[in-house]
């Protein structure tokens, strides 16, 4: 946005302000929150602190570094009230979860490592966040993050206090991050009407079970040698050796990879799907679906866990979920796959309609990173990067009411109202 375009919106963004970060209780803060939206909506190529504040008129460096860096506000009640006003708004058909990598240089910015990139293509030194996002396929919005603290953090204790880290903060994988993030949202009394994530995520069978578990339904990609037993195929029960003791029934055979059950399907089985409209036109492909009963030891090994606790007998039956596959007219072969726990009433087009729904994400994190600042922090504390990551989402929150409906109010809410006034400064 040019100047013209941000002060056009000055008096919508004074109610957004107000509201959203209603739970900072100093006047000052509030006016620091609308200065720095300000910023990163406002045109310019770097979104670093330095930069907005010369920008902007009342820009003030040191305030902005103080109120983003030393300030000990609490973002979470931000959080929460940007999840309310998003929510209803969006109507969201799926939850995407996700990570963005953002390349940092040196070693002393909270989280970064040596690690693999998405940005650059190939492994760098850089910072990994997880975020869970509401998504239709015209608007979309993040509702919770996580940083991933890779595990050389977790006994460094010179760049945890130089950062700040909380004693608490632990390495934790990134499908438990997600976990962690939808629990908070649960929390919130907020739940997703689907789960959707790319192969990272879907082939990892304790974070599908996590899932179920939590009553969730989820559509995720999985990588092309994940194994699974076809709907038909049945366990035999072994034979018995002597009097004593008794064994579950088994598969016979060793169950094959979703690729190999794509490939018996044969060509025909496939049918072309239109699932959104492209900017070149409709987007469509060649997709089967077929119910299949996902395998191996990660997976068995919670439900004989829960079946030795005394809670049933396993008869050896893995459950069924659907296996998504995707062949492209002129492809040779099939090109992705995904499971999905959806009812087996599913019609193929909503399967497919979740499945690619991901696409927009990456708009998210083009809009985030490159109009909005979210890798142009230039601090390095833990406070300091969940500041200016909350801030960006209130950036881009309001940003997406404009689209929606711009002259619409968000609803009323009490849940971010402390009922003490918070420790800030």
């Amino acid at each position: 946005m040019d100047t013209r375009e941000v002060d056009g919106v000055r008096a919508e963004l004074a109610l957004f302000v107000a509201d959203v970060f209603v739970a900072l209780r100093r006047k000052d803060q509030r006016v620091k929150s609308d200065c720095y939206l300000r910023g990163l909506m406002l045109d310019g190529r770097r979104k670093s602190i330095q930069a907005m504040a010369g920008r902007l008129p009342d820009g003030n460096e040191q305030n902005l570094q103080q109120f983003v860096n030393q300030s000990t506000w609490d973002p979470v009640p931000v959080q929460r009230r940007i999840c309310e006003r998003m929510l209803p708004l969006i109507a969201p058909t799926a939850w995407v979860i996700d990570d963005v990598s953002l390349p940092k240089n040196g070693r002393m910015s909270v989280g970064v490592a040596p690690q693999y990139c998405g940005a650059l293509g190939k492994r760098a030194n850089c910072q990994v966040a997880v975020s869970v996002h509401a998504a239709t396929d015209t608007a979309s919005c993040p509702l919770q993050w996580r940083l991933f603290l890779p595990r050389s953090w977790e006994a460094d204790d010179d760049r945890r206090t130089s950062t700040r880290v909380p004693s608490e903060v632990t390495h934790r994988e990134k499908w438990r991050l997600a976990l962690d993030m939808l629990d908070t949202l649960a929390e919130w009394d907020m739940r997703p009407p689907v789960v959707v994530a790319d192969a990272a995520y879907g082939t990892n069978a304790h974070f599908r079970a996590a899932l179920t578990d939590r009553g969730i339904h989820y559509v995720l990609s999985v990588r092309a040698d994940v194994s699974a037993h076809p709907l038909d195929a049945e366990p035999e029960a072994p034979p018995r050796n002597g009097p004593v003791g008794c064994w579950p029934p088994r598969y016979r055979y060793p169950a094959p990879s979703v690729a190999t059950l794509a490939a018996g399907l044969g060509p025909k089985a496939f049918t072309t799907v239109t699932w959104r409209q492209g900017t070149r036109g409709r987007l469509k492909s060649r997709f089967a679906a077929m119910r299949v009963r996902p395998a191996g030891k990660a997976v068995e090994r919670p439900i004989k866990a829960a079946a030795s606790s005394g809670q049933g007998w396993w008869d050896g039956v893995l459950p069924d979920c659907w296996l998504l596959v995707e062949w492209p007219e002129h492809a040779e072969a099939p090109s992705d796959y995904w499971l999905s726990s959806l009812s087996a009433d599913t019609p193929i087009t909503e399967l497919v309609r979740l499945a690619k729904v991901r696409w927009r994400i990456e708009h998210d994190y083009r809009e985030l990173k490159h109009g909005l600042g979210l890798d142009h922090f230039e601090g390095r504390s833990w406070p300091g990067w969940h500041h200016h990551v909350t801030l960006v989402t209130a950036a881009q929150a309001f940003l997406t009411e404009q689209r929606l409906t711009p002259k619409v109010p968000g609803p009323a809410s009490l849940s971010t109202r402390p009922s003490t006034p918070s420790k800030t400064s």
